[in-house]
Parts: C-alpha cells; structure tokens; sequence
C-alpha cells in the first residue's frame, strides 16, 4: 500500500493501488528529487541505527545466551558448579572469618581486661571446647 503526501500528511491512498483490476502497484512517475534525499537519509539513518543494534548484540553475547537456554542439560550443569563453587567460597570464607575473630578474642582475653576479659575467656572456652567435640 502507497502512502501519498498532501499538505505536510500522510494519507493512505486506495484508489491508487490498482488500476483496471490487475494486482500491480502503479509506477509513481512524478517523484520530487528532493522527496527522494529525504528518503535516503531516513534510510540511512534506520540504517546505520540497525548496525549499531547489531553490534551491541554481538557485544553482549546474545548469541551465546540464546543457545544456552536452548541447552537445559547445559544450564543445568553450569548452575550446578556455580552454586558448588558459591558455597565452597562461603564456608572456606566463614572459617577464615571466624578464625580471625577467635583470635582477636584470644589476644583480648589474654589483657585480662575486668568484666570483658572473663566473658571473651568463658566464650574461647566454650567454642575450644565444641572445636575438640566434648560437651561443657
């Protein structure tokens, strides 16, 4: 379907489409020049718009993404090592957290500060005692 231009609009024009019944468009015979330039510089424009859509899917692996989830056994297999590997990253964190805290209570329990220092020493020992597996 054409579109023609009247006044600055755009209108949609059907009685132009055909002519004696046959299913061929007509030949727009009378373009303006300068009609033809504004087209191809929109053109141009939608153009280059698409390469810069194209190459920013290429960049953010679109591709990649797309066949991975067309691959469920794949997926599965890649979040199953992550989450493993998330939660030995956690626990090897937390025991090294922890440790450091043990040993900062240590040095504080050691100052014999008044009321601080027994109960950092009462704590030492309970957490000394549950390392060894006996009962308190």
């Amino acid at each position: 379907m054409r579109m023609k231009r009247e006044n600055e609009k755009w209108t949609d024009s059907n009685d132009d489409l055909h002519k004696d019944g046959d299913n061929e468009p007509l030949a727009d015979t009378e373009q303006d020049p300068k009609d033809m330039t504004v087209l191809q510089r929109s053109l141009e424009a939608v153009d280059k718009r698409l390469e810069h859509i194209a190459s920013e899917m290429e960049r953010t692996h679109i591709a990649e993404y797309v066949d991975l989830l067309n691959r469920p056994v794949k997926l599965i297999w890649r979040n199953l090592l992550a989450g493993t590997a998330r939660g030995v990253g956690i626990a090897i964190g937390f025991t090294f957290f922890a440790a450091t805290i043990l040993y900062v209570l240590r040095i504080l329990g050691a100052l014999n500060l008044p009321i601080i220092g027994d109960y950092i020493a009462d704590i030492v020992k309970i957490v000394q005692i549950q390392l060894e597996g006996k009962q308190y």
